[in-house]
């Protein structure tokens, strides 16, 4: 492989990878931050409602990515 081509597709597998990452962040940090406001106040709705929520943007995130939108 030639070195261009070579730096290319590392350039493409780190564009997906952090594409990965970030989709697991909008998915996972909703939840995290509602369970650290039920634990301030007391309540325990919050975690669940940012699971549903990360859940819904990190899937909505992935098809968008699937149809080829997700790029900037």
């Amino acid at each position: 492989m030639a070195r261009g081509k070579q730096s290319a597709a590392v350039g493409e597998a780190l564009g997906w990878a952090s594409r990965i990452i970030a989709v697991g962040l909008v998915m996972v940090l909703p939840m995290v931050a509602g369970g650290v406001l039920d634990a301030r106040l007391g309540t325990a709705w919050l975690g669940p409602v940012g699971l549903g929520l990360g859940f819904v943007a990190g899937l909505a995130w992935l098809v968008r990515i699937a149809a080829g939108r997700g790029r900037p």
